[in-house]
This record gives structure tokens, C-alpha cells and sequence, in this order.
């Protein structure tokens, strides 16, 4: 159960940073969309970091440090 609870972290932490890193790559566009797309980028980071905090509390519940 810890193990698969730490695979899932480290790809929330990946996927935290791809998504990240395509906000700033956006940063850099000119287009017409790019308000719009950092928007939608910003609340995908936010739900993506909500739940890499979920899997974390829920690794500190199975490694037994939160009973």
C-alpha cells in the first residue's frame, strides 16, 4: 500500500511540474487564447496540487504517523 501510495505521489509531482512548466512556456505565447489557457492552466495546477496533498496525507495514514 505505501509503495503504490509513493508511485502515485511522485506522479502527482510530476504531473505538478509539467503543468507548471507549461504555464510559464505560456507565459512566452502571444496569441489570443493565452489569457484564457493560462487560466485553465492555473486551475489544473491547483486540482493536480490538491490532490498530490491527498495522496501525501494519505501515505502519512498508511505509514502510521496520522492515527
Amino acid at each position: 500500500m505505501q509503495q503504490t501510495l509513493t508511485y502515485a505521489l511522485y506522479g502527482a509531482i510530476a504531473a505538478v511540474t509539467i503543468v507548471l512548466a507549461l504555464g510559464i512556456l505560456n507565459l512566452f505565447r502571444t496569441d489570443a487564447k493565452a489569457r484564457t489557457r493560462s487560466n485553465q492552466l492555473m486551475r489544473l495546477r491547483v486540482a493536480v496540487q490538491f490532490v498530490a496533498i491527498l495522496i501525501l496525507v494519505a501515505l502519512g495514514w498508511a505509514a502510521g504517523v496520522l492515527r
